[in-house]
């Protein structure tokens, strides 16, 4: 299992597009991924589960995956959220 501690900080968090780009990299993987905030862990590939999280900006998840290309996937996944998801900060 590969696991990355993040902070969020795009202006609205991880709500509206930031969460829709967020699910659809996740989807790309055929790992299981998980996304916690506090005691919570949802779905990544589930764009209503990530909604539920309530992520804000300044807001601390981890990701975790497990499976054939968790790897990857945790390091894109984390290359999209320290980028902004391609906003400028």
């Amino acid at each position: 299992m590969q696991e990355v501690t993040l902070v969020v900080r795009h202006k609205v968090g991880l709500h509206a597009r930031p969460a829709a780009m967020f699910v659809s990299t996740a989807k790309q993987f055929k790992s299981d991924i998980l996304v916690g905030k506090g005691d919570m862990e949802v779905n990544a590939k589930s764009i209503l589960s990530i909604l539920t999280l309530a992520v804000n900006q300044g807001t601390v998840i981890t990701v975790k995956a497990n499976g054939e290309d968790e790897e990857k996937a945790v390091k894109v996944l984390q290359q999209l959220v320290e980028t902004n998801f391609g906003e400028p900060l």
